[in-house]
């Protein structure tokens, strides 16, 4: 990165901020994003349980996914912006942790809190073995008449 890059870069940080969660969608959205995260929670959903003990395997799934999760998205920023700056990055994440709504979010998230990853691996682990309801069970879709 040229120093007219950075310089652009910080002086528009809000811009460069929706621009990287733009990007981060595409990625997450992705069917190579979805497998790997499916294939990662299929592997370690049944060592969690619900409650307040945190056993010490859970730090290291946590790490693993938090190392899996990053390079990931990083590899592909780094493909789709000449210019990302990691810190950069996180240091905005954190000054709008407040005003950040919606799953993108909740997903970066799960990479500095562990208790919000604790949760997502317990909610899908509840999905897998049919604590939710299959709500599309009770829906039915009709045409209009005339």
């Amino acid at each position: 990165m040229n120093f007219e890059e950075n310089i652009i870069k910080r002086q528009n940080s809000s811009e460069y901020f929706d621009t990287v969660i733009g990007h981060i969608e595409d990625i997450v959205i992705g069917e190579e994003f979805q497998r790997m995260v499916n294939q990662f929670m299929e592997c370690y959903y049944y060592e969690f349980e619900p409650g307040e003990e945190n056993k010490i395997v859970y730090t290291e799934i946590y790490q693993k996914y938090t190392n899996m999760i990053e390079a990931h998205i990083v590899e592909h920023l780094n493909r789709k912006m000449s210019c990302f700056d990691m810190d950069l990055f996180a240091m905005e994440l954190e000054n709008k942790k407040t005003q950040l709504d919606g799953e993108i979010f909740e997903l970066l998230y799960t990479l500095t809190d562990f208790l919000a990853f604790k949760d997502m691996v317990l909610d899908y682990k509840a999905f897998k073995e049919g604590a939710y309801d299959d709500l599309s069970k009770g829906i039915s879709v009709t045409g209009l008449q005339k």
